[in-house]
């Protein structure tokens, strides 16, 4: 049975920063990343990493957040530094776009 477990999330003040955590057991994927739903939107994809390293953002990220991962221990981060309320969302951790975390709050808000 697949399982991903995020954790991390939280209310942060404009500027501030969260490192997302996300822990997948039930397989292994070449592919893991973050996707994001903010307030009244569709859902959009934050970054994705492989198995190998290689990186991806969405514009709007680049510069601030940071994707990284651990194969052995089958996790996949998001490091979020210098936050703007835009960023507040629902944060997913997804597997191959096939499998997805119950999602974690990030609010940035004064």
């Amino acid at each position: 049975q697949v399982q991903l477990v995020e954790s991390g999330g939280g209310l942060v003040q404009p500027g501030g920063s969260l490192r997302l955590s996300c822990v997948a057991s039930g397989g292994m994927w070449n592919i893991m990343g973050w996707y994001r739903q903010p307030p009244g939107k569709q859902r959009e994809s934050v970054a994705s990493i492989t198995s190998g390293g290689d990186t991806s953002y969405t514009d709007s990220v680049k510069g601030r957040f940071t994707i990284s991962r651990d194969n052995v221990k089958n996790s996949v981060y998001l490091q979020m530094d210098n936050l703007k309320p835009e960023d507040t969302a629902v944060y997913y951790c997804h597997a191959a776009f096939r499998f997805w975390g119950q999602g974690t709050q990030v609010t940035v808000s004064e």
